[in-house]
């Protein structure tokens, strides 16, 4: 039933091999919960809304001992609200198939809702630090290390570009236009974007597949952009690590990760006065309530700069130091 279903939205549905991935997992997970790691035979019909709270439940929480030895392993303490709320939009799609196939005529989502979600602003890097990291990127896109330059060029692609982690492993080189001054993009639901390149990562571009053939790093039919050493698309876990060190190494603190980047795409174009609906475009983003987080982004940026620059606002500040000090020295 499982293979079935992940057929279904591999084929039918044409996700993205990571989003199968994660909704196999969460399928499998949920399916060991309910059947006590198979002591039970799983039959749909008769999960009820009670069950659905109960395994809501149990994700929220760090797994006991002699909870389901799947379950466990697969996480060793609480899942975020947001994780949860993900994991249940596999589950609601896992049933839709069912009912789509006969397989069940019940809806045990209904009455279920999402979990409240704390709103948190995207984690960006600084203009001043990005564009130091950027310039320095551009230098080692030009070693002679095959290695050393397509993790700068990784890096450069993702500032310059904004695409998503799955996006930037998808790219074949026949997806550049013919004179390599824009990218065409496969995003969610198979939507194709056009993504301008700019000049100085178009030129690193073409240093970079010149590398590829003259250090023989693809003997294949391979059409992958981002390669490993031994020819090979580079995988997610690689794409990650190298974001991760690469960040680190320039001393970033916090989150680390290709979104990151993303966050700061669409934050410093908003700033350089970028429209929202163009910033919408190059993201890929289907709704425009998803792209309008990054304006509380930039007023965030603006209220922290007002508070420390503005002599009107930076009084009142002191003033409340001052009366924190003294209530503090009161209360001693």
């Amino acid at each position: 039933m499982i293979n079935r279903f992940v057929e279904y939205i591999t084929v039918e549905r044409r996700l993205s091999p990571l989003t199968v991935r994660n909704y196999r997992r969460d399928v499998e997970q949920f399916v060991a919960y309910v059947t006590r790691d198979g002591e039970q035979e799983f039959d749909p019909g008769t999960i009820t809304r009670n069950d659905l709270s109960e395994w809501i439940e149990s994700l929220s929480r760090k797994p006991r001992e002699d909870e389901s030895t799947l379950h466990r392993s697969a996480r060793g303490e609480a899942l975020s609200a947001a994780t949860i709320n993900r994991t249940l939009a596999s589950i609601r799609t896992f049933y839709a198939w069912l009912r789509r196939e006969n397989l069940c005529t019940s809806n045990p989502f209904v009455g279920i809702a999402k979990l409240t979600t704390p709103k948190r602003l995207p984690t960006v890097i600084s203009n001043t630090r990005m564009k130091d990291i950027a310039t320095d990127s551009e230098v080692r896109c030009s070693s002679e290390d095959f290695e050393q330059a397509r993790n700068s060029l990784i890096l450069l692609m993702f500032y310059t570009t904004g695409l998503r982690a799955s996006e930037l492993i998808g790219i074949d080189r026949d997806h550049f236009s013919g004179d390599f001054t824009s990218l065409r993009v496969r995003g969610k639901g198979d939507k194709d974007r056009i993504v301008p390149i700019i000049e100085i990562v178009r030129e690193k571009i073409l240093d970079y597949i010149a590398a590829i053939s003259g250090q023989n790093i693809c003997i294949s039919d391979q059409k992958a952009l981002f390669l490993t050493l031994k020819g090979k698309r580079i995988s997610y876990s690689t794409l990650y690590r190298v974001i991760h060190n690469e960040l680190e190494a320039y001393g970033i603190r916090g989150r680390k990760s290709p979104h990151v980047l993303r966050h700061t795409f669409a934050t410093h174009l908003l700033d350089g006065g970028a429209d929202i609906r163009e910033i919408q475009s190059l993201l890929g983003h289907s709704s425009l309530s998803t792209t309008q987080r990054y304006t509380h982004t930039s007023i965030a940026a603006v209220r922290r700069a007002y508070n420390t620059a503005h002599p009107h606002q930076r009084g009142r500040t002191e003033k409340v130091a001052e009366q924190k000090h003294f209530a503090e020295k009161q209360n001693k």
